[in-house]
């Protein structure tokens, strides 16, 4: 599963939350370790274990906007 700059992010609930902003990579892997999704009141920083799906380029999130604004 690969998180992409650009994509759709849509909570658990179906609400669109925004679109990945920015790629957070371990140096020596490459791998995505964290992404951000910028929203017009702010950010979500997420993981991509946060991902439930990919579907068409939109990432399909197995949490909801408020459980993630409790972090």
């Amino acid at each position: 599963m690969e998180v992409t700059f650009g994509a759709e992010v849509i909570d658990q609930n179906g609400k669109v939350l925004g679109t990945v902003d920015h790629l957070a990579r371990d140096t020596w892997t490459g791998e995505i370790k964290k992404f951000v999704v910028r929203r017009e009141n702010g950010a979500l920083f997420l993981v991509p274990d946060d991902v439930s799906d990919i579907v068409e380029g939109s990432l399909k999130l197995n949490k909801t906007l408020e459980e993630l604004s409790q972090r």
